[in-house]
């Protein structure tokens, strides 16, 4: 089999882990890398071995010999460069968010049924393996109804400044950035159900604390603290069409002890944890059992579950199916999203 010919448009800290992966799948080829930073473009060139290099993404697009490309570049260019790619005829993973408003993803998604190729979204923490585990003794009725779902990602001290902070290239700050990931885990593990309202709130108050010292943390490629116009934390109730509800709270910085990491679901018949580790909660013969499953890694996996969407993504485009994190299911994610900030803002509950 002919490996599939891909490209990578932006060689910023997130796409290592696209490029580890496709250098690590037999049925990849890294073709070409693309960035605005022509020195970064070309170094990664050379470490990956990659034998083109672009500094502007639509050059990039007019080579037929491409056939996909991972968009890693700033959420706001998500949409343009994804309409681009596919309308080019070509494959498209895109980094999360999809993009930074519901619009933008209506308009991604026309151009995905118009082009008949596949977008996969990353939704990362939905290929790691013991999230595979779960979601498959969900269907099988384990846990039978999932009404409830908490999810928490804090970070004390963790403003990744440069493109992270401007709102005007990301669209917003921990929400967008590092609470997309649990709420999409969340929502995917209820079984997707439909968000019908949000009750939020979002908080400016602490600002990047650049000024914190003997406590290093999570920087970006072009990091620069001068700039912070996004949120420092926020926090939502999301409720579902069949009653089910997700509470969630996320943060760059808060004055909190230590970091903290925790999803937790809630069945009729059982329960389960996914961070910090994974559990499942049941009962049997009147009594309740905490249980380990005996898997590689207790908890997520960051570098296995990239490599697994990697994967997932080559296979769609050799075989044809369907991703498991499609283009509908960012376009979901953007409406809750987008909803939080506007009942933040509104100071009420959002209808979506």
């Amino acid at each position: 089999m002919k490996p599939v010919q891909v490209a990578v448009i932006g060689t910023g800290s997130i796409s290592s882990c696209h490029l580890d992966s496709y250098k690590n799948n037999p049925n990849a080829n890294l073709y070409a890398v693309c960035d605005l930073n022509e020195e970064r473009a070309r170094k990664a060139a050379e470490k990956y071995g990659a034998s083109n290099v672009y500094t502007d993404y639509r050059e990039l697009l007019a080579d037929p010999a491409i056939e996909a490309v991972s968009i890693c570049t700033w959420n706001n260019t998500h949409a343009e460069i994804s309409i681009a790619a596919l309308e080019a005829g070509k494959h498209v993973l895109v980094e999360k968010p999809l993009c930074r408003t519901v619009e933008e993803a209506l308009r991604v998604q026309e151009a995905v049924a118009k082009s008949g190729k596949l977008l996969q979204v990353g939704f990362v923490r939905r290929y790691d393996t013991n999230a595979q585990l779960l979601r498959s003794l969900a269907d099988k009725g384990e846990f039978g109804d999932i009404y409830y779902a908490k999810a928490t990602t804090i970070r004390r001290l963790g403003n990744p400044g440069g493109w992270f902070s401007d709102i005007e290239r990301s669209g917003g700050g921990p929400l967008i950035d590092i609470g997309v990931h649990v709420i999409d885990l969340c929502w995917y593990m209820m079984g997707r159900p439909k968000p019908v309202s949000v009750s939020a709130n979002t908080y400016r108050k602490l600002g990047n604390r650049s000024n914190v010292q003997n406590l290093s943390f999570y920087k970006a490629a072009d990091y620069d603290a001068s700039k912070n116009t996004v949120e420092d934390m926020a926090n939502a109730l999301i409720r579902f069409e069949n009653g089910a509800s997700l509470l969630v709270d996320v943060s760059f910085t808060l004055h909190a002890k230590s970091d903290e990491g925790s999803v937790k679901l809630y069945g009729d018949k059982g329960g389960f944890e996914i961070d910090p580790e994974t559990v499942i909660v049941t009962e049997k013969h009147d009594t309740i059992l905490n249980a380990a499953p005996q898997t590689d890694h207790k908890g997520f996996h960051f570098q296995s579950a990239f490599q697994n969407e990697i994967n997932h993504f080559v296979d769609c485009v050799t075989t044809g199916k369907q991703p498991l994190s499609p283009v509908a299911d960012g376009v979901e994610i953007m409406k809750i999203l987008i909803g939080i900030y506007e009942s933040a803002a509104k100071g009420a509950e959002v209808r979506l």
